[in-house]
């Protein structure tokens, strides 16, 4: 049988960088110089081995005549002297063979910086094109590989003893490259027991990455290239870290390159044994399943959407003089609520706004329309009605404080909004601007989950919708919506019908039953997720049960004053800042 040698394996490679080791062709070179600067001059000897999966291919070594003097303690370190290179070839004419030799190859120095440098400088001072090679720098890869213990230093002659290289560096070119192919090879066998065997690989190495990356880089491995979900798991398959991606592949390998300079996250690396993919028909799918998964598990390494059980809502009592409660979930009792607020902080902060706009009662009580209670401070100081002592009527109270919240939770906020702007008007007209700015921020608060609710509204209360966008493939991404909830998700092939598709999807999607709030079955982030996906402008509306709409007069038309209210807090936080 005739031996196969491929001599052009590298081109089987769009990125050299995937390219494995024993694949790719390296160029080892070492320059003597006269020890000035890299300007392109100053090179008297250029040396240079070509190799290939161990093999030698070819050397190229030559004296350069530097057109310049040689200092004494260069021929003294070199044994160069000016006799020597009164009959080489100046660079120019050396630097066109040298850039043949190395075409297409990796290049190899030790301490490269200090040759490339020289040879770039050269290639602009001669009017020739950098070739911009991926670079191999043998000291910096020893630094990365080699523990403390096993050398002193990392000098090139300190690495040759300790991989035995039969050449011995003495500060000639051709006969210091050989030596560092010998370093090189050494570099590589302990690369591998790293599970470093790439191109792209040992540049990433050499990159600052932390002793848990390089150990546990082999969890990347045999991942799916393709949207979904993949989560890290440790001791006894605990999870630790969810997360979501359209490759999942790319990213955890990421995972493991310098890039990644969490700390949490190279803990993490730490415990993890393991990671389980998870793949998605499209990116919606996956951002879903993630924070279904989140939720679920609530992984010790995830920030977000961990506690989506946290949300609270402000709540209207149901009484004869309603006042304002914060509360955890919306029930079926016919109770006006707003939110979903992300923190109890955050619901305050929108109901001190709603005690600044309407004349709600702020006490506890459970007042009785026979009994009269103490009144309050708050009372005497006109800040309340005082419904306690009944100096209003339950329907006036209503007219005024309660209906404007209803009003507000699913149409018109304006009201609140219009008092609390003419509450702001006076602080300002009086220069009492850090008390306007502190009303400012309670109707952001306000008109910000009012504008929230009413969105997610809008989707929830629709029984089915579908919707489709096409994918980068050439197919379509495929969603059923079934009150806020992501009940299917599918992908169709690239020139086939959707249809086909798009029937399994609807034969298969979850069956979900309405319920009270803005998101009765599921997460508000999970609604938000999939409205974003839906308002895209390549995304198709295929059917809906009934009409989608807004209220004509809702939160929505003050979205642009919302902005602007945002816009000036946060100057002002500036300002302060």
């Amino acid at each position: 049988m005739p031996h196969y040698h491929q001599e052009t394996l590298d081109a089987l490679f769009d990125d050299p960088r995937a390219a494995t080791l024993f694949s790719t062709t390296f160029v080892v070179v070492d320059l003597e110089t006269t020890g000035g600067a890299p300007d392109g001059g100053g090179i008297t000897e250029i040396g240079a081995v070509k190799v290939r999966g161990g093999e030698i291919l070819g050397e190229f070594g030559t004296l350069v005549n530097p057109e310049e003097r040689v200092p004494a303690f260069i021929t003294v370190l070199t044994g160069i002297t000016e006799m020597m290179l009164m009959e080489a070839p100046t660079l120019e004419t050396v630097l066109p063979s040298f850039l043949e030799f190395a075409q297409g190859a990796v290049w190899v120095a030790h301490n490269a910086p200090y040759d490339t440098g020289f040879l770039k400088a050269a290639c602009t001072k001669h009017g020739y094109t950098w070739p911009k090679p991926i670079v191999f720098d043998t000291a910096a890869i020893a630094r990365r590989a080699m523990i403390a213990d096993e050398v002193p230093n990392h000098k090139l002659s300190t690495l040759a003893r300790h991989f035995r290289s039969p050449t011995q560096p003495v500060h000639r070119a051709l006969e210091d490259a050989k030596a560092t192919v010998d370093v090189l090879h050494g570099l590589f066998a302990r690369l591998g027991s790293l599970k470093v065997q790439t191109v792209g690989e040992v540049l990433e190495f050499v990159k600052a990455v932390s002793p848990a990356q390089r150990r546990k880089k082999h969890l990347a491995e045999g991942l799916p290239d393709g949207p979904g979900v993949y989560m890290f798991r440790g001791h006894k398959d605990r999870p630790l870290y969810i997360g979501t991606s359209s490759s999942i592949a790319t990213r955890v390998r990421s995972y493991f390159t310098a890039a990644e300079k969490r700390a949490r996250i190279d803990e993490m690396l730490n415990a993890a044994e393991r990671v389980e993919a998870i793949l998605c028909a499209h990116s919606l799918e996956a951002e879903v399943r993630e924070l279904r998964l989140i939720a679920a598990h609530k992984p010790p390494y995830n920030r977000r959407s961990k506690y989506p059980e946290r949300v609270v809502w402000l709540k209207l009592t149901s009484e004869a003089y309603p006042r304002l409660s914060v509360v955890r979930e919306v029930q079926a009792d016919g109770a006006a609520y707003l939110g979903p607020f992300g923190s109890r902080r955050f619901a305050e902060l929108a109901a001190a706004g709603l005690y600044d706009a309407l004349p709600l009662r702020q006490c506890t009580h459970k007042l009785s329309l026979r009994t009269q209670t103490p009144a309050c401070a708050l009372a005497e100081l006109g800040r309340c009605p005082a419904p306690c002592e009944h100096r209003i009527s339950p329907d006036d109270y209503e007219v005024q404080a309660a209906a404007p919240f209803r009003t507000a939770t699913t149409g018109d906020p304006g009201p609140v909004v219009q008092g609390l702007m003419a509450r702001i008007e006076a602080l300002a007209e009086v220069e009492r601007y850090e008390d306007a700015a502190t009303i400012r921020g309670r109707m952001v608060a306000f008109l910000r989950t009012a504008i929230r609710q009413q969105r997610l509204a809008g989707l929830s209360a629709l029984p089915e919708v579908v919707a489709a966008r096409p994918s980068a493939s050439g197919g379509w991404e495929i969603a059923v919506v079934r009150h806020g909830r992501l009940a299917g998700a599918g992908a169709s092939p690239p020139r086939v019908h959707p249809q086909p598709t798009l029937d399994v999807v609807l034969a298969t999607a979850e069956t979900v039953q309405p319920g009270p709030g803005p998101t009765p079955r599921a997460t508000p982030e999970e609604t938000e997720r999939i409205l974003a996906w839906l308002e895209r402008p390549e995304t198709r509306l295929v059917k809906t049960d009934i009409g989608w709409s807004s209220p004509v007069h809702g939160a929505a038309r003050w979205r642009p004053f919302l902005a602007r209210a945002e816009a000036a807090a946060s100057v002002r936080t500036d300002l302060d800042g």
